[in-house]
């Protein structure tokens, strides 16, 4: 039976840098820590992620990678159940890489190429948003005025993007420990659809609650 290769040093310096990262928040990461953690030289480090906005940015080219593939299904939502399940895949991906949440306005404030890729990857989750309620809309799931659908789709998007911010407020020393994901995304994906309960056709909204109700943790 033949071995497995070695993973590429540089695959093994981003798995392990969005750990730590995830773990005590990007500031609180060096890279010397980095190194430390993976039992390498700074030198060896440094070859292959000469700065620390090297290895941000790396993760978060994966990152938008990732969630890019996610929202191409959003034209795809028809019904409750649908949204359900794109919501919380959604949240698994932003946890997946919470830590540019919990640290989202000083990462921007120090990093230009992050900054406009973020703004970017916020437009491409409005249309994505404003594509599933549409889809919803064309199959009787939802009865949304059109003018009002760009409102509703940016008070989703903000939900989807602060939640694990308000998450890291309300408990900062749990929030965002691995034990707390599950209940975290599920309060999240309830709050967002949520936003949706009073345009929804009666059927799909008494579903909706019960979802809620079923999946979505106690605090």
């Amino acid at each position: 039976m033949s071995k497995k290769p070695p993973r590429r040093t540089a695959e093994r310096i981003l798995e392990v840098t969005l750990d730590l990262f995830n773990r005590f928040g990007e500031p609180n990461v060096s890279t010397t820590l980095i190194s430390a953690e993976l039992g390498i030289s700074p030198g060896n480090l440094y070859y292959h992620y000469p700065a620390k906005d090297e290895l941000i940015n790396a993760l978060y080219g994966r990152y938008e990678q990732s969630l890019t593939e996610i929202l191409m299904a959003s034209d795809d939502v028809k019904n409750v159940e649908d949204a359900w399940f794109f919501m919380h895949t959604l949240f698994e991906r932003i946890w997946q890489y919470r830590f540019f949440y919990r640290d989202l306005s000083d990462l921007l404030s120090k990093n230009r190429r992050l900054e406009t890729q973020f703004q970017l990857m916020l437009r491409q989750k409005s249309r994505a948003i404003r594509a599933m309620l549409d889809a919803m809309g064309r199959a009787g799931t939802l009865r949304l005025d059109a003018r009002e659908l760009d409102t509703t789709a940016n008070c989703m998007v903000v939900v989807l993007t602060y939640w694990l911010n308000f998450e890291y407020v309300r408990d900062p020393r749990k929030a965002l420990e691995p034990e707390n994901a599950e209940k975290a995304l599920m309060r999240g994906a309830a709050h967002v659809l949520n936003l949706l309960a009073p345009y929804m056709e009666l059927a799909q909204r008494e579903h909706l609650l019960h979802l809620t109700a079923v999946y979505t943790p106690a605090s």
